[in-house]
């Protein structure tokens, strides 16, 4: 029996934020593209998403920037605390620069502006490979489905398909776990409007208010191997955490103690080394990467979900340059089809390439802080102030308009 085949102009692989994130701009440019999602629903589930100045640019840019800014509060600054004395902080945060939004907002707002026929679900690809012919990917899905299109762009997060397709290696791991959640104050929290960084002898707390009801935090650890027995049940992970927390602010333990153990997940941090960044192609032909699949980091610098928005929006830009006449009225060959979105997609990968080695680079250096001595400390934020403008310089960020 000969196996069902399809066409399609631009195959997009992940409906998580890159991938529809990627797809809005597309269609924003007037390009059509199909996004394939192995889940048989939006995961729409998860972590809150810290939002700084640049992914907002990218947000507005694809149009859903004031719908997520009403569900969520504006962060005037960053306290940075320490457990075991009374020493803080304070890093004023320009206005409208940060924000923590629920991911369940983010993937709806940007679903939602999609038109439902271009996210397919229970679609997991199994398979790709190159049409000998005309160079194009061909890709295979678990139920026997062959899809021919043009251009190939994975969206697929860490163990991504199509990076390992590009020669892309698996992202590393580091010594670190983190748990997640949310807890709600139906009464409100009362907390003021600040990103709460909390830290200990290898602990570090992070609070941050989503809405004047709802708390987003994150505890990291180092990694222990009965973690990966923890992470199947959220007591088990509540409880941990608690015994973590034990010597932190009352607030901060009553926070964890009264979360909702539906949102609590223990995830160990990945990262791309980011000399392997630096040493391979991101597209190959006409395929490429964006978000996680490209450049997971430590979640430590705010950046995964903003640098996935900023993808899109500069990936819609290089191919709306080129590949509008595909689905132009005018004939064209497949030859110079390849052409010019290869053209698109190496403008793209080279207009990220340093911007997402500075981001891979400095995340690798604050993740290799955790637990680290004074003296590794002090020379790695001398680093930070030296040659990437302060801690928070890359959040000033612009990706330009689409």
């Amino acid at each position: 029996m000969r196996k069902q085949e399809e066409y399609e102009d631009i195959v997009i692989v992940g409906a998580g934020i890159s991938g529809l994130a990627t797809a809005l701009a597309l269609q924003r440019k007037g390009i059509r593209s199909i996004v394939l999602e192995r889940s048989e629903t939006l995961r729409a589930t998860g972590a809150g998403i810290s939002i700084y100045l640049n992914g907002w640019h990218a947000l507005d840019h694809l149009g859903v920037g004031n719908q997520l800014r009403a569900k969520s509060t504006p962060i005037n600054e960053i306290h940075g605390e320490w457990v075991y004395n009374d020493d803080t902080e304070v890093i004023p945060i320009s206005k409208e620069g940060l924000r923590c939004v629920k991911r369940s907002d983010l993937i709806e707002a940007l679903a939602n502006s999609l038109p439902a026929e271009s996210i397919r679900f229970g679609c997991q690809i199994v398979a790709i490979e190159t049409d000998p012919v005309t160079s194009f990917p061909i890709v295979h899905t678990a139920d026997g489905c062959i899809m021919r299109t043009k251009i190939l762009i994975g969206c697929d997060g860490s163990n991504s398909i199509v990076a390992s397709s590009l020669g892309l290696k698996p992202a590393n791991l580091f010594q670190t776990r983190e748990v997640r959640g949310y807890t709600s104050y139906p009464n409100g929290h009362g907390l003021s409007n600040h990103f709460l960084h909390l830290k200990g002898d290898k602990l570090f707390v992070g609070r941050i208010p989503v809405d004047e009801n709802l708390v987003f935090w994150f505890v990291d650890q180092e990694f222990h191997p009965k973690d990966l027995e923890t992470r199947r049940d959220p007591i088990l992970i509540r409880d941990r955490t608690l015994e973590a927390v034990k010597d932190c602010p009352k607030e901060v333990i009553e926070m964890v103690k009264h979360c909702d153990l539906s949102s609590l997940s223990l995830t160990r941090i990945r990262y791309r080394a980011p000399w392997h960044l630096a040493l391979k192609n991101l597209c190959k032909g006409t395929m490429t990467v964006a978000g996680d699949a490209m450049h997971q980091m430590d979640p430590s610098i705010g950046q995964g979900g903003c640098t996935a928005l900023e993808d899109a929006v500069v990936l819609a830009r290089s191919l709306s340059r080129e590949m509008s006449v595909i689905q132009s009225e005018r004939k064209i060959s497949d030859q110079e089809i390849q052409n010019r979105a290869e053209v698109a997609l190496r403008r793209y990968t080279s207009e990220r390439k340093w911007r997402i080695l500075i981001l891979s680079t400095k995340s690798f250096l604050i993740g290799s802080l955790f637990g680290a001595s004074w003296l590794k400390r002090f020379t790695f934020l001398t680093l930070f102030s030296t040659f990437f403008g302060g801690r928070f310089g890359h959040t000033q960020y612009n990706c330009g308009h689409l």
